[in-house]
């Protein structure tokens, strides 16, 4: 859907941002935020194309012809400057070691986009996703990411995205065969949350989407998702538990807050909040309007707050309503949590930038020349 984040993962596919899906990945109270100026990317020096030879993640076919071609690479004539860390990292959140771009940076040490992508994007924190149905061994991938947190004290965020019906059989279709497998679902992801802090993105779409759902299936939804946050929050207290509020470009905050309501995200015993903009590309300046009015017209405790993906949303949102790996875009602000505003609790990579929407790779993959255009532009 247009208005729908984009595409996270296609069924089968490695999910957005950081992969935790297979058997490797084996102080103080929870407190809010503190406040703080946000961190902008700084610029950095120009670097040139890469050349015929150099390596690259899979580019293959886009499955949709949505718009957008990507922004052309530098010259071959600019001279390559020493490359330098000029990106602020957060000292707090936790950048998981197993990711896709990760991967690549390892696997490309010679390519001329090495430095920005390794420096700009890789070294960033980025959310963990878990979008397979894989309960056998979902406990034991939870536990070590947040176990790794845990061991440097720093705070992962964390996406469990296997509600049934997910995207309502778009893109990123697949889930839990029904809600009684994915309440047992929760149950197994909860069992891995630890004892430290932790940050939970809880099913993006659910919510948002939820009109394609028929009433009694969307009020089943909602029930799920509200046990959801109680289950998360009750198996770890210093969890952060955030339900979807879609982006600015969306519902309007009254009915967005309704839906939101019912499925929890005013109570204290299974939220902390909302989060917006996951996979999209709205600007800072609009989500944290918007979030603000979705979080009047829902009530709650007066400490309900916001997290915004800004991951890719440095140029905002295109104006024809692309959505799919638009060109044009770049980075947003740096993960923090110190955003200096009022409400807003963090500011998340919660897509990493460079994993494709399905145009400039397949979803979810990661494409390196989508990540330099991001990351250079």
């Amino acid at each position: 859907m247009v208005v729908a984040a984009s595409v996270v993962v296609a069924t089968g596919a490695v999910a957005g941002v950081l992969s935790a899906f297979d058997d490797r990945r084996v102080p103080d109270q929870a407190r809010r935020p503190e406040t703080s100026a946000s961190p902008l990317l700084a610029p950095l020096p120009a670097v040139p194309s890469a050349s015929p030879s150099a390596t690259e993640s899979a580019s293959p076919t886009p499955v949709t012809s949505a718009p957008g071609t990507p922004s052309p690479t530098p010259s071959p004539s600019r001279t390559r400057k020493k490359q330098e860390r000029t990106t602020p990292v957060s000292p707090r959140l936790y950048r998981h070691p197993d990711s896709q771009v990760l991967d690549w940076v390892r696997a490309n040490s010679g390519d001329p986009r090495h430095a920005v992508i390794a420096s700009r994007i890789a070294d960033q924190p980025a959310a963990v996703w878990f979008a397979d149905y894989s309960p056998d061994t979902l406990t034991a991938r939870v536990a070590a990411v947040t176990s790794g947190g845990a061991a440097r004290g720093r705070v992962p965020v964390l996406v469990p995205y296997t509600i049934p019906g997910r995207d309502c059989g778009g893109y990123s279709q697949g889930g839990a065969p029904d809600l009684d497998a994915y309440d047992a679902w929760i149950d197994r992801f909860a069992a891995g949350l630890g004892s430290g802090e932790v940050i939970v993105v809880l099913e993006p779409d659910s919510v948002a989407q939820a009109e394609c759902l028929p009433s009694g299936e969307r009020a089943d939804r909602f029930a799920s998702l509200a046990r959801a946050g109680r289950v998360l929050k009750a198996a770890n207290p210093r969890a952060r538990v955030y339900f979807d509020a879609g982006h600015s470009g969306w519902n309007a905050p009254g009915k967005q807050a309704a839906w939101l309501r019912q499925a929890g995200a005013a109570s204290p015993e299974s939220s902390d909040g909302i989060f917006s903009n996951v996979s999209n590309f709205h600007t800072t300046a609009d989500e944290v309007a918007y979030d603000r009015r979705v979080l009047d017209a829902l009530g709650g405790p007066a400490d309900l707050g916001a997290v915004i993906d800004t991951s890719r949303n440095g140029n905002g949102a295109p104006p024809d309503g692309t959505w799919c790996d638009p060109a044009g875009r770049k980075l947003g602000r740096a993960p923090t949590l110190s955003t200096g505003e009022d409400r807003i609790d963090a500011y998340l990579w919660v897509k990493l930038p460079g994993e494709s929407d399905g145009c400039k790779g397949k979803p979810g993959t990661f494409t390196a020349s989508y990540a330099y255009d991001l990351a250079s532009s």
